[in-house]
């Protein structure tokens, strides 16, 4: 009786500064590619919060594209790992897997036909191979470039043309196959980032990082011209794309600006300013029927409309680094995640829409979180306390400083306890009212639903110690759990009759209150806990682990459990919650946020 997965919210794109992102366009219209953390995530163009993640290979990809059939993708990973899987299948079989390079592999292309492939990018002897999708057979030799190659294309017609644009400020042309060097292009002046040929063939471009983009016969590989002469963009270029009817061409900058070119003419036909901060400069883009997609530095994906370029018709947004923390309000129609750069989001629970929280936030990770019922509390490595106000999503104020570094956190209505690595921290109202100094290492805290005790978990002296509240003063009891490895978290019942407690030896204990006897243990995990949560009914919990599982566990039937083996493939699960009894979600280092349907049992 497996978890029955519902959705994915997915990641944004990895990005880079000065680094072009390759976004892969699916032939068919519906969705399109991109890759963050050790995932390739396939989103759905239309239906954005939906979408599948492949996370099968060993090193992170750094690109992937669509055959021209659509029935396979090929990732490229940073060791120059190639593999080619299936799209029809939900386990996306592996269907061949080659090393066509010693470096980060930075584009795919295929010939239309979807029988050859060349891939481009970071090499000893070579930086760029073309072969035979199903046996890996030569056909040919892509030469001529003495660094990098960034970027890769193929002509989609006879006679086949590969492109390609390199750090040594050329672009190559090839003809075949077999393919062979035919000459290169010294137009720019700097890094060639982008090279793409027309849908149709009859002309392709190079984008570099000197702001030019370069127009060239399909055909002969000769100039035509120059793109909005002298320079298309202040900055450099990171992007650029074709229109479908091969017409226009759609270049991206870190001049914060992406533009829309028509072929012919050569000059400017719409121009989008899409921000004026670093992290809105632009290193992707995609046309995609009549979707028009940049990327942002920040990740953000903006969907832009050419009636109306003043502003984007929609902007995706969300992670692209590792989630470290998870919350659900007390109404459980809204999730916050937050990331080890310090973003926090927010998510509604039933459609994935997401924004971020806006104002002055931490600077470092988060470590945990936890809703009021009008407040976000939060805390970070910074060494911070901030509230969050939930009615319109923006940090209160500077925080409340702490004194030691803080581990996690607990609040009930004004009422919030953090445990930090040297003492416990009671605030009230947005105010210190007091210190309590320890003389172990805090990891997780939880406060009973009461508000007159508080369980604590000791990362390294294997303890839960028990204290009791009072007139906002903490006292420790002579209760103190012991377990067999460091607590890694510890949770009430939201009905106050229960303790969870989770530990380094892959255990999840449980004890009534009030006197804290032990009345179960689970082993299902083989590997460290990260966290548990559970259920609004207090009938259930789930734990999330290092070893990528979920598990779900009944209170009342102690024998019964539902084990989901790789809820999170080759990724860390860090973030729990419920939004029903039988709904949970869960979020880790792959960045995005799963939903689990969870059967009664």
């Amino acid at each position: 009786m497996p978890l029955e997965k519902e959705n994915i919210y997915p990641a944004l794109p990895a990005t880079n500064r000065g680094q072009a992102l390759v976004l892969g366009p699916d032939p068919k219209g519906k969705n399109f590619l991109y890759v963050v953390g050790n995932t390739v995530v396939i989103r759905d163009i239309e239906n954005t919060a939906s979408c599948d993640v492949y996370a099968q290979h060993s090193k992170d990809p750094s690109a992937a594209m669509y055959s021209p059939s659509g029935f396979y993708i090929a990732s490229g990973d940073a060791a120059g790992k190639l593999r080619i899987w299936d799209t029809v299948n939900a386990e996306h079989i592996l269907k061949y897997e080659y090393q066509p390079l010693s470096g980060k592999i930075k584009d795919i292309c295929w010939s239309e036909d979807s029988k050859r492939i060349v891939v481009a990018g970071e090499g000893r002897e070579k930086y760029a191979n073309a072969f035979l999708w199903d046996s890996g057979s030569s056909t040919g030799e892509i030469t001529g470039h003495s660094k990098s190659i960034n970027s890769v294309d193929m002509r989609k017609s006879r006679p086949y043309r590969v492109i390609t644009g390199s750090e040594d400020r050329t672009v190559g042309f090839y003809e075949g196959p077999p393919f062979k060097f035919k000459g290169t292009s010294k137009e720019h002046t700097n890094f060639v980032n982008a090279v793409r040929y027309a849908p149709d063939g009859s002309s392709y471009v190079s984008g570099g990082s000197d702001g030019k983009v370069i127009v060239y016969d399909g055909k002969t590989g000769d100039v035509i011209g120059e793109l909005g002469s002298p320079k298309a963009h202040k900055g450099g270029i990171y992007a650029v794309c074709y229109s479908p009817d091969s017409k226009q061409v759609l270049t991206v900058s870190g001049d914060k600006t992406a533009k829309i070119f028509d072929v012919e003419s050569r000059a400017e036909v719409t121009h989008f300013q899409i921000g004026n901060e670093v992290m809105d400069q632009q290193v992707g883009c995609l046309w995609s029927g009549d979707h028009i997609l940049t990327v942002s530095l920040s990740g953000a994906i903006n969907y832009l409309d050419p009636s109306n370029p003043s502003v984007p018709k929609k902007v995706l947004k969300g992670h692209n680094k590792s989630i470290t923390s998870l919350a659900v309000s007390p109404d459980k129609k809204t999730v916050y995640t937050a990331s080890f750069e310090g973003r926090i989001c927010y998510w509604d629970s039933a459609t994935g829409a997401c924004d971020i929280v806006q104002g002055r936030g931490h600077t470092n990770q988060v470590q945990d979180m936890v809703v009021t019922e009008d407040t976000l509390i939060s805390v970070g490595m910074d060494d911070t306390l901030r509230l969050t106000r939930c009615a319109d999503h923006q940090f209160e104020g500077d925080g409340i400083g702490l004194d030691s570094q803080p581990s996690g956190c607990d609040a009930i209505g004004t009422l919030i306890v953090v445990a930090c690595l040297e003492q416990l921290v009671i605030v009230r109202s947005g105010k210190i009212v007091h210190k309590l100094p320890l003389k172990y290492q805090a990891s997780k805290v939880s406060i009973h639903p009461n508000q007159n005790e508080i369980a604590v978990g000791g990362a390294e002296d294997s303890l839960v110690h028990i204290y009791t509240l009072s007139d906002d003063t903490l006292t420790e009891t002579e209760n103190r759990l012991e377990r067999l490895g460091g607590v890694t978290d510890v949770k009430y019942s939201p009905d106050g009759t229960y303790l969870a407690v989770a530990d380094r030896k892959q255990r999840v204990a449980l004890y009534t209150l009030p006197d804290y006897q032990e009345a179960g243990e689970w082993v299902k995990h083989t590997a460290r806990i990260t966290r548990i949560a559970w259920a609004p009914n207090s009938k259930y919990i789930v734990s999330g682990s290092l070893d990528t599982n979920l598990c779900v566990y009944n209170v009342d039937q102690k024998n019964k459990t539902i084990l989901e083996k790789g809820a999170h493939p080759m990724n860390v699960i860090n973030g729990l919650c419920w939004t029903d009894d039988n709904r949970l979600m869960s979020a880790g280092n792959d960045c995005c946020i799963r939903v689990w349907k969870v059967p009664s049992f």
